[in-house]
């Protein structure tokens, strides 16, 4: 606890010293909450991401009670209306505190991809600096992060008939043929998706075949819009698998089962992306009858640590990311919150 406080007033003291790119002081009489600085001809943009289960939420929702501003979820699943208990969506109680965006806004047989985000998000981020707010950009999706800040290269086309020839390979040899397929041509590209994916696997031999199975060449070269502070929150490997493991429980038990059976009595395809994310394909599987509920938990257990592993993985590579060792300050939302607001304060984004 000493050292708990220790680091505090230390951060504390930091976000006090002068620095050339700092707001002027807060005049007496004014709020202490922290006001966006309208001076900045860059518009700041607060980006909060790292792995799943590691309390990114929890922290932006802190960080609102001391910093106004606008949550923008980055969060590739979070999107989906009628999935809830498998996705982590904040709550009610959080979203009333924060307003978020981008929860909720397609059905789950709709499209929403990486591009999408960013032209949704890039609108959303004017319309909360034009109220005066600082937009926060909170995920795990990495991709949707690079795209929003990098932008994307142009997709290679559809090939109709190319899927066609697939889509038959899968349901005659059953969907690890394509990804054994994926694998022998781009082995890298592979390993980064499930077997059972067979949306993103079949989308990943058509970039192969047209030549662009590579990374994105823009990522490095593309200037950024906004004048972001990039946050990356971490913490001990086994604790957070051992989170993850407890979280997954806990969707189990609170119904994740019939809220997959509600999803397929409302027509909706076993084979839709959204129902071939993790916790949701296990329970497909269970209500098929190919899996027991134990099994099916394990899966979705495994598969999660190894998703938040993929995650770390991916925003290590990320230059202008700053990490935030969730740790150092017990676990603590509110303290992490004053962390964040230190570093804003600190690199003069807020006042």
């Amino acid at each position: 606890m000493v050292d708990r406080e220790r680091r505090l007033e230390a951060m504390r003291q930091r976000s006090h010293q002068p620095s050339h790119t700092s707001p002027p002081a807060a005049q007496a009489g004014r709020p202490l909450v922290a006001t966006v600085d309208r001076r900045d001809s860059r518009n700041p943009l607060l980006v909060i991401a790292g792995p799943t289960g590691v309390g990114k939420t929890a922290a932006a929702v802190a960080l609102g009670a001391r910093v106004p501003l606008e949550v923008i979820s980055a969060d590739s699943r979070q999107v989906y209306r009628g999935m809830d208990v498998a996705t982590g969506k904040p709550t009610a109680a959080e979203r009333a505190a924060v307003p978020h965006h981008l929860i909720d806004v397609v059905d789950p047989d709709e499209r929403f991809d990486a591009a999408r985000f960013a032209i949704s998000a890039r609108a959303l981020i004017a319309d909360i600096r034009a109220r005066g707010r600082l937009p926060a950009v909170v995920g795990g999706t990495g991709l949707y992060i690079r795209a929003l800040l990098r932008g994307l290269d142009p997709a290679v086309p559809a090939d109709p008939g190319y899927r066609r020839e697939l889509t038959v390979l899968a349901a005659r040899e059953g969907r690890p043929a394509l990804h054994a397929r994926l694998a022998a041509v781009a082995p890298a590209l592979a390993q980064r998706l499930h077997p059972h994916d067979h949306v993103r696997v079949i989308r990943a031999l058509e970039r192969v075949r047209g030549g662009s199975a590579g990374a994105q060449t823009r990522w490095a070269t593309a200037e950024a819009e906004w004048d972001v502070s990039y946050v990356g929150l971490t913490m001990d490997r086994a604790s957070l698998a051992g989170r993850l493991r407890a979280r997954a429980a806990r969707m189990v038990a609170a119904g994740l089962e019939d809220e997959v059976r509600a999803l397929l009595a409302r027509g909706y395809d076993r084979q839709l992306r959204a129902l071939s994310s993790i916790g949701y394909r296990e329970f497909v599987a269970v209500v098929d009858g190919e899996l027991d509920r134990g099994e099916a938990l394990r899966l979705m257990q495994r598969d999660t640590v190894r998703y938040a592993r993929r995650q770390r993985t991916w925003f290590a590579r990320e230059p202008a990311l700053a990490w935030l060792d969730v740790d150092a300050f017990d676990g603590d939302a509110a303290a992490v919150a004053a962390a964040i607001e230190a570093k804003l304060k600190q690199e003069g984004r807020i006042g």
